[in-house]
C-alpha cells in the first residue's frame, strides 16, 4: 500500500519588484488625496493669475498717469470727493452782491482791519477815535478804534467815481459796528463780513470770482496777502496800519486809483502800479 507524502511549500517572499506593485489600500487613497489637492492647488493659482490681470488692466484704465498714450493726455488725479456724511460740516455757499447801479462801474473791495482802521481791546491805548462794544459768544467786549489819516475823506472822494465794497475777515458783530461810525454818509455801497470768506488751511480767503463781478472790472485793496491769493492780478496790497498818525498810504492808494480810471481792464492798472512805479507815484492830495 503506498502511503501518500504531503509536501508542504513554504511560501516564496514576494520580489521587491511586486512588492511595488502590491500596495495596501490606504496608499492608495492618501496618493488619489493628494494628486486632487493638488490639482485643486494648480486650478486655485491659475484663477489668481487670471484675476490678477484682469485687475491690472482696470487699473491701468482707472489710473491715469503722467504719460501720453496713443496722441492723448490722460487726465490728472481727480479732486478728492468730499465726504458727505451726516457729521461732516457743509460750508454754505457763497452769496453773490447785487449787481452795480452801472455796468461799466469799477468796484473796489476794501479791507478794513489794519488797512482802514486798528483796533484793540482793553487796556485803552493812548489814542483812539471812537469805541465800539460788540457781544461775542455771550460776552460784551471793548475794542478801541484808530481811523487811519484820511479815511473819511477818501471814502466820500472814490464813493463819486466807484462802487464800494468793504470787504473784512472780521466777525460781523464787531465790523458792523466800526462801519456804522466809520460811514456816517453811506457812501459803502455793501459790507460783507468773516462768512463770506472761504477759509483754506486756517486763513481766510476773499473769492471775488463770486461776488458776481466782471473781474476786469474790480481790485481789491488788503494788508493781507493771503486774502486775495486767488486773484493776486487784482489786488493793490498796503501796508498795514497800527498807530502812525503820520501815514500817507491811502494818498498813495488815491493815486492809483486815478491810474485805474484809465484802463479799461484795472489788471492792467493794477500791473502798472505795482512793479516798480507803485512807491514812486506822487502823494496825491484830493481832498
Amino acid at each position: 500500500m503506498v502511503s501518500k507524502i504531503i509536501i508542504k511549500k513554504t511560501p516564496t517572499k514576494p520580489s521587491s519588484k511586486d512588492h511595488r506593485r502590491r500596495k495596501t489600500p490606504l496608499k492608495s487613497v492618501v496618493k488619489a488625496s493628494s494628486i486632487v489637492i493638488s490639482s485643486i492647488n494648480d486650478s486655485i493659482w491659475t484663477c489668481k493669475r487670471r484675476l490678477l490681470r484682469i485687475f491690472s488692466k482696470l487699473t491701468s484704465l482707472n489710473t491715469p498717469t503722467r504719460r501720453k498714450r496713443n496722441g492723448f493726455r490722460l487726465l490728472k488725479k481727480s479732486v478728492e470727493v468730499m465726504d458727505l456724511t451726516p457729521d461732516s460740516p457743509i460750508t454754505p455757499p457763497m452769496k453773490t452782491l447785487p449787481p452795480p447801479q452801472s455796468p461799466d462801474q469799477k468796484t473796489i473791495f476794501l479791507d478794513l482791519d489794519e488797512t482802514l482802521v486798528h483796533s484793540q481791546c482793553d487796556p485803552p491805548p493812548q489814542r483812539y477815535d471812537f469805541v465800539v462794544r460788540p457781544v461775542i459768544d455771550g460776552e460784551r467786549m471793548n475794542f478801541y478804534v484808530l481811523k487811519r489819516p484820511g479815511v473819511d475823506e477818501m471814502l466820500e472822494e472814490i464813493a463819486k467815481r466807484f462802487e464800494i465794497v468793504v470787504f473784512t475777515a472780521g466777525l460781523k458783530e464787531y465790523a458792523s459796528l466800526v462801519l456804522d461810525r466809520l460811514d456816517s454818509k453811506g457812501v459803502i455801497s455793501h459790507r460783507l463780513y468773516r462768512d463770506s470768506c472761504k477759509e483754506i488751511e486756517g486763513r481766510f480767503v476773499k473769492d471775488l470770482a463770486e461776488m458776481g463781478r466782471d473781474l476786469k472790472r474790480v481790485v481789491i485793496i488788503d494788508d493781507n496777502p493771503n486774502a486775495y491769493e486767488f486773484q493776486p492780478e487784482n489786488a493793490v496790497p498796503v501796508k498795514p496800519f497800527f498807530d502812525d498818525l503820520e501815514d500817507e498810504e491811502l494818498f498813495r492808494l488815491m493815486g492809483f486809483l486815478q491810474i485805474a480810471e484809465c484802463f479799461e481792464d484795472v489788471r492792467e492798472a493794477v500791473a502798472y502800479y505795482l512793479p516798480e512805479g507803485n512807491r514812486m507815484l506822487p502823494k496825491l492830495r484830493l481832498f
